[in-house]
């Protein structure tokens, strides 16, 4: 059996980001914070792992009816790679539902949501940081000193908002 190569995507190194893509990615920011406050508020009533089960049974509806709105629910074509995803990209969800059930317990505990959300913004940081290294996601850039300057900013910002609650 041979195991498919993805195609690398096109290269948009130097690009600057388009208004749209910034708009997009504060949105999302603003989405993340609610999300969390809603499965952290459902985890406080019942269980993290019953908001993590329903947060996912409401967004798989959500996405459902999407799809079909859109008209694109299994259409031949509608992926923009075209082919079969790899069997390990369908571990996002298992990454996504622990997300859930962890962010649900943090925001309920002394870090509140404002602590939950900056460590979790430097988690993704420094993962992110890991992937461009090694091109996991087809672009591979060695981190900068500027990029490592802004991970200790995140850092310390995090520790501040942890631990100058007064």
């Amino acid at each position: 059996m041979t195991q498919r190569k993805r195609p690398a995507p096109a290269p948009e190194e130097g690009r600057a980001p388009r208004p749209v893509e910034i708009c997009a990615a504060l949105a999302t920011g603003g989405l993340l914070t609610f999300m969390l406050f809603s499965n952290s508020t459902m985890a406080a009533y019942t269980t993290p792992l019953f908001s993590s089960l329903v947060a996912h049974g409401v967004g798989t509806v959500a996405a459902a009816v999407a799809l079909v709105l859109l008209g694109v629910f299994w259409r031949p074509g509608a992926s923009s790679k075209g082919g079969r995803a790899p069997l390990w990209a369908y571990l996002g969800g298992v990454s996504g539902a622990l997300t859930v059930m962890l962010t649900s317990m943090t925001a309920n505990s002394s870090l509140a949501l404002t602590g939950t959300l900056a460590l979790g913004l430097v988690g993704q940081v420094v993962l992110a940081l890991v992937f461009d290294r090694f091109g996991v996601m087809g672009l591979r850039r060695m981190p900068t000193r500027n990029d490592l300057m802004s991970l200790g900013l995140i850092v310390a910002g995090t520790l501040l908002i942890i631990f100058s609650r007064g």
